[in-house]
């Protein structure tokens, strides 16, 4: 009989741990749930910040909305698929991925499928709700390049933050008190890209919206369906950007955490 594939294997290990959560009926519908409010939570500190003020950074609470649809939901996919691997540091210090190291499976591909975070779809699901809503909220027109741009731009800004989960997770092997590194560039890019990028100023918005690549999530595909100039002065091809940001951020994650895992050499514990 042949040996299962790899591919095989991990489709296996996957639907386990789907199985397994499921299994607890009540308390599976309650993460989902709870998923939604923390979403809810977010979208609410953008609707309080317009109570008090009609315009942020000269955007309309509309036009803001889609800007939080878009990197909600990037956010949210890359939360769903690799969001555990922020668990690195104690994975590190309780001596787990020692035994991981040992087995004849991709490390990294056994590290997410330890935690699937089925319970987080119901995250993702509000994004898409609030994407959908933003869209008709600013009138976007439906034109085929537009479609286009609502369906890349989630799944670019999923695979950008993907990478920021996998290469400030990686910190942990030389420095395995890095949690809060990884939830500063993980959920605080998530809440940068949240609002348009002119509501930050100096260095602040250079490193974070284009040093680390954060602007180009939501800002500017968020412009283009505006079909409004930037006011930062960018031109507006910069919309289209997010996949090959996305293909850049996830190679160079790829080669800090190959870099990690071979100078691993255990916590000795």
């Amino acid at each position: 009989m042949a040996e299962p594939s790899t591919l095989a294997i991990y489709r296996r290990l996957v639907a386990a741990q789907v199985r397994s959560q499921a299994s607890y009926r009540a308390s599976f519908a309650l993460d989902l749930v709870s998923n939604v409010v923390f979403l809810g939570a977010d979208l609410l500190a953008v609707l309080v910040v317009f109570y008090r003020v009609p315009v942020l950074g000269g955007f309309s609470l509309t036009d803001t909305l889609l800007v939080f649809g878009l990197s909600s939901l990037g956010f949210s996919l890359a939360d769903l698929t690799v969001g555990n691997i922020d668990k690195m540091s104690r994975h590190v210090r309780t001596g787990l991925l020692d035994a991981v190291l040992i087995r004849p499976l991709g490390v990294l591909w056994q590290l997410l499928v330890l935690d699937v975070g089925v319970r987080r779809l119901g995250r993702v699901c509000s994004g898409v709700v609030v994407l959908v809503i933003a869209v008709r909220l600013a009138e976007v027109p439906v034109t085929p390049a537009n479609l286009l741009l609502l369906v890349v731009t989630p799944l670019a800004g999923a695979v950008f933050f993907s990478a920021v989960f996998v290469a400030t997770a990686t910190v942990a092997f030389w420095w395995v008190d890095s949690g809060e590194l990884t939830a500063a560039l993980t959920y605080g890019g998530r809440d940068f890209t949240s609002y348009p990028m002119t509501v930050y100023g100096g260095w602040f918005r250079h490193l974070l919206a284009f040093g680390l690549g954060f602007g180009f999530v939501a800002y500017y595909p968020a412009l283009v369906l505006l079909d409004r100039p930037d006011p930062l002065g960018g031109p507006a091809w910069l919309g289209w950007c997010g996949p090959l940001l996305a293909a850049v951020a996830a190679a160079l994650a790829a080669l800090v955490w190959r870099t990690g895992v071979r100078q691993y050499r255990s916590t000795g514990s």
